[in-house]
């Protein structure tokens, strides 16, 4: 990702696509990975993500482990908690992701440096699109951005790997709107304070959330665990 300009995608050409991958039913069986968001270090609220890894196993995957920071090097996990948004561009999109150098120039994968391009059978089809920010062709790390819009001149071009679920959107709508300065950079610091993973599983024919945080930290059951459950339902409805 060769600078903060050039590291992500670009404003406009054209190509419909028959599925509105913004508003497509929730598979069950896609992981559900969320952002804490944090703006001038006051609370934003949460944006919950379902990742298409039927579409895309690769991608989502990629994306997955540095929500949840079980990618690690020399033991140390790495991913997104403390990243910024680094780049906001009203009515196009927020991006972010780079917690390599904090500027849209670093590059990380799970399998590497960079991975391929694994297709693009999802189209920037509107508002609250998961896609990954690159330099070019081939060229996917940890970047990535949120469509606040329609997009369809980035298909083909940068790879749709999940979209935004529920209430979540509101918050993409208040980090679209934060003033920015040189280079499209946000003036009040837009963070992602925690992120993990949430997933239900049935055991002993009970439903148990858990949510599975960066830290490492797993909680499941109790008050909290019921109450955050009927919201991923709400969510997922």
């Amino acid at each position: 990702m060769a600078s903060a300009i050039s590291a992500g995608p670009t404003p406009p050409a054209a190509a419909p696509s028959s599925v509105e991958w913004h508003q497509r039913p929730p598979n069950p069986k896609n992981p559900v990975v969320f952002f804490d968001v944090t703006i001038g270090s006051i609370p934003a609220g949460r944006i919950k993500m379902e990742l298409f890894a039927d579409v895309v196993p690769k991608t989502a995957e990629n994306f997955r482990q540095f929500c949840t920071g079980e990618y690690r090097k020399s033991a140390i996990p790495q991913g997104y908690k403390g990243c910024q948004f680094h780049r906001v561009i009203k009515d196009f999109m927020i991006q972010g992701g780079d917690f390599v150098k904090g500027d849209g120039s670093g590059c990380i994968s799970i399998y590497g440096t960079k991975f391929d391009d694994e297709n693009f059978i999802a189209k920037h089809t509107g508002p609250g699109l998961l896609s990954m920010a690159n330099s070019g062709a081939n060229s996917n790390g940890s970047q990535f951005f949120l469509t606040c819009a329609k997009c369809e001149w980035l298909d083909n071009k940068h790879v749709v790997f999940g979209r935004v679920l529920g209430d979540g959107l509101l918050v993409l709508r208040k980090i679209e709107n934060v003033a920015t300065g040189p280079n499209n950079r946000p003036k009040l610091a837009c963070v992602i304070s925690e992120c993990g993973e949430i997933s239900v599983t049935i055991v002993s024919g009970k439903e148990r959330l858990h949510i599975q945080e960066s830290s490492g930290h797993l909680s499941h059951d109790g008050d909290r665990g019921v109450a955050m459950l009927e919201r991923w339902r709400d969510v997922c409805a």
